[in-house]
């Protein structure tokens, strides 16, 4: 990976990550030239993974894709990358206000029938509601300021009447989205929601988007895609600034200034509003940086020598309300060995674990394994956290959320290109918005706005295949 002090390109992505790369990748294989800057010492922004030896891996940020998930697998199997079937045979164990349950199928009929039915007919309405909010522009939805003004739990508040299965969807909604429902504006569930395929697809595992799992890890995706353009990426290269002029951009960081035609800001929009622009971005933009927070996630491994649960009949699948973690999943090589559970902390749980030491962390997540497979889960060969709200480049998992008023309000700010700057990053994405899919979906969009104004300004339509001429980067 290059590591010029100073370069000239077409094109400046801030950010190897998905988003980042796609983005190179589609600008590259049309004739462009590209520089990509990446702060941290990878690839792979919210992708990263742990080598087990043996030549396995698994992953330590996101991993999951579903049959919907098509962008994420074209990209997948364009760098010779497979699936398989996530494990998901056995029962299933969840604690919800004190009570275990185990149970098969997507919910637990046990909770008791009033709890069920009130369970189902609130995913209904939620599945409903997503139908009426576009992915490409959420604040377009009929009654989007009905939508958009009040959180999931003032919704819930007067749709869902028993405590359990309240108590139920709040602990879906910080497994899923990071945060308590208190804090998520109907909208952003819905909008998300319903760019992923439908609510209930984001809670099952055969039938949802956890459904498959990558040989070798999700992470080894962007280190793929990376090890194409060994001449476009460049790591350990923090952007602090991005300058516009009138005919080029200046992105700049310690040690290093590169200037470009335009640029593509490829990192989540909280660190995105944490860059110097000159001129400052316009109060619209900036105001909205600061209103799309990410989300508080901690990703917890547990390595055994063998999937032990299984043998006991157990799934590996463990969901909580008020435990140490929010869900747990077996996350063992597609062999079975060795044994992986991974801990989601999450939402409320994040927001509390984070505050105590990393020891008190690990006793704290073991305790809630042992709590649904038994003794032997206390007593891992090797334990591993990830803290994403402690990455000085992440700051949070696994995506931006919205709060109420959000997207009504600076909704088109998402995508809205600010003179030759650009945005990407799974919060722009159209397709499965928020996952790895919506990274890649940003990463060609804005290839795609780039091509467009390239032709513009030569009068010309656009074109897939739209090449520079008379380009920074190509002799000016």
């Amino acid at each position: 990976m290059t590591e010029e002090p100073s370069a000239e390109a077409d094109v400046i992505v801030v950010g190897a990550g998905l988003a980042g790369l796609t983005a190179t990748r589609e600008l590259k294989d049309a004739g462009w030239t590209v520089k990509t800057l990446e702060a941290r010492e990878r690839v792979g922004g919210r992708l990263k993974g742990l080598d087990l030896g043996n030549g396995k891996a698994v992953d330590l940020g996101g991993e999951y894709f579903g049959d919907k998930s098509t962008m994420i697998a074209e990209t997948a199997k364009s760098v010779g990358i497979t699936g398989f079937r996530s494990y998901d045979e056995g029962e299933r164990l969840t604690f919800v206000n004190g009570r275990r349950h185990a149970y098969s199928g997507l919910f637990p009929w046990r909770m008791g029938p009033a709890a069920i039915a009130d369970l189902g007919q609130a995913i209904l309405k939620i599945e409903r509601l997503a139908k009426q909010v576009p992915p490409d522009g959420p604040w377009n939805a009929p009654n989007a300021e009905k939508l958009d003004s009040q959180t999931l739990w003032s919704w819930m508040q007067r749709n869902v009447t028993t405590a359990t299965a309240r108590a139920f969807i709040t602990m879906m909604i910080e497994a899923a989205f990071c945060t308590r429902p208190s804090d998520v504006s109907l909208m952003h569930v819905l909008y998300y929601a319903n760019a992923s395929g439908g609510f209930r697809y984001l809670l099952e595992v055969s039938g949802g988007i956890q459904r498959y799992r990558f040989d070798g890890g999700a992470h080894s995706i962007p280190k793929r895609l990376a090890a194409k353009l060994p001449d476009e990426v460049r790591t350990g290269a923090p952007v602090r600034r991005i300058e516009q002029r009138s005919d080029s951009v200046v992105v700049s960081g310690p040690g290093f200034e590169y200037r470009g035609r335009w640029v593509v800001v490829a990192i989540p929009v909280t660190l995105a509003g944490r860059i110097d622009y000159a001129p400052a971005l316009p109060g619209y933009r900036d105001q909205f940086t600061q209103r799309l927070p990410a989300g508080s996630a901690m990703k917890c491994l547990a390595v055994y020598d063998e999937p032990f649960w299984r043998a006991d009949g157990l799934s590996g699948q463990i969901t909580s309300s008020d435990g140490p973690f929010r869900v747990a999943f077996d996350t063992s090589p597609a062999d079975g060995s060795p044994g992986v559970m991974s801990a989601f902390v999450t939402g409320s749980a994040a927001r509390k674990l984070t505050r105590l030491t990393p020891a008190e962390r690990r006793t704290a997540v073991l305790d809630g394994l042992v709590a649904g497979l038994g003794p032997k889960a206390g007593k891992p060969r090797e334990f591993v956290e990830q803290n994403w709200l402690d990455e000085e480049f992440t700051r949070g998992c696994y995506h931006g959320w919205g709060p109420p008023g959000l997207y009504t309000a600076f909704g088109p700010a998402l995508r809205e290109p600010i003179g030759r700057i650009h945005w990407a990053g799974t919060e722009s994405g159209v397709h499965q918005m928020g996952s790895m899919g919506g990274a890649v979906d940003s990463g060609r969009r804005v290839a795609r706005e780039l091509f467009a104004r390239a032709a513009e300004e030569r009068g010309e339509e656009s074109k897939p295949d739209t090449t520079i001429t008379g380009a920074v980067g190509r002799g000016r």
